[in-house]
């Protein structure tokens, strides 16, 4: 059986994001499945019967998906700066 080791340096600042992204990876692309797969529903469905604007919609569509990243405790923030 292959087996992969990944190493960081925890002291090092630069390693330490590279870890966080490699062990948040699995949360990461659980909320992207979701977000694909189920976000475009669950909004058809709450935007059903009623009338908004464009800028309400697109904040509606970005809540959620704030709200998956909160769900499977995603800060992007703190994967990428």
């Amino acid at each position: 059986m292959a087996k992969g080791i990944l190493e960081f340096d925890l002291s090092n600042v630069d390693e330490t994001k590279a870890h966080l992204r490699a062990v948040k990876s699995t949360d990461m692309a659980l909320a992207l499945w979701d977000i694909v797969n189920n976000t475009k529903k669950r909004l058809e469905n709450s935007f059903e019967n009623k009338e908004i604007d464009k800028y309400e919609a697109l904040d509606l569509v970005f809540e959620k998906i704030y709200e998956i990243y909160e769900d499977h405790g995603i800060q992007v923030d703190d994967l990428i700066s």
